[in-house]
């Protein structure tokens, strides 16, 4: 989530190789992310070879602001 929360989009290629996961892994989370609508899916063609491009949703931004949020409320009670 991170990735696509500072991206305005990514497809499965460069989210793979900036997250050094593999195929099966990223499409698991992928589909997870996007069966809770956190992310937007575009499929195409770019010279008649398929590309998926990712996004992140509203309503996954703002649950991961929410997220970072309770992360930084552990680490300011932990000090």
């Amino acid at each position: 989530m991170s990735a696509l929360a500072v991206n305005d989009s990514l497809d499965f290629t460069s989210l793979k190789e900036l997250l050094e996961v593999t195929d099966g892994n990223l499409a698991t989370h992928l589909k997870k992310l996007e069966k809770e609508e956190f992310i937007q899916v575009k499929k195409s063609f770019i010279d008649n070879k398929p590309n998926t491009t990712y996004t992140i949703s509203p309503a996954g931004k703002k649950a991961f602001e929410e997220h970072l949020n309770v992360l930084e409320q552990i680490i300011k009670s932990q000090s």
